[in-house]
């Protein structure tokens, strides 16, 4: 199936999505705030550039897109009709990536918490997920990067 737009136009509309302050960044930093947590922004010395950062308490969070950085079994995680090789090759890249830089960080010693796009719909899951990964929840647990879906057990 071919593109309804001319391939200029299709390239200035990707080129325009932003990478940083998304409205789902923006909404889980705001939960950090009401919470009272200090974090810094895309942090340059660690792999990766994380979103979010708290070095005192050596926890890192990722905000991802669904689509981007392909969350499983989401959505929104769609593949576009056209160009097909060419966006396999972008996600296969994204994922393998991600990967790379998470595991990086874990063994420096971080704890990384992924917080997929589709799952800052949800306020009230999503608060409680960051405070249970900051050890401020109700079990006082941690919880791991576990690529889940809103309303999972993870």
């Amino acid at each position: 199936m071919a593109d309804i737009v001319p391939p200029e136009t299709r390239s200035r509309m990707m080129s325009s999505i932003r990478g940083r302050d998304t409205k789902p960044e923006i909404l889980v930093r705001k939960i950090l705030r009401d919470l009272h947590v200090g974090y810094r922004l895309h942090v340059k010395d660690l792999p990766g550039r994380p979103d979010i950062v708290m070095r005192g308490r050596r926890r890192v969070i990722e905000v991802q897109g669904c689509f981007w950085h392909r969350h499983p079994n989401c959505r929104f995680a769609y593949t576009p009709k056209s160009r097909t090789e060419f966006w396999q090759r972008k996600f296969d890249s994204n994922v393998a990536r991600d990967a790379r830089n998470h595991q990086a960080l874990r063994d420096g010693g971080w704890q990384v918490l992924t917080i997929w796009e589709c799952e800052t719909a949800n306020d009230k899951l999503l608060r409680e997920r960051i405070a249970r990964f900051l050890g401020m929840g109700e079990t006082g647990g941690t919880d791991q990067e576990d690529g889940g879906h809103p309303g999972e057990a993870g």
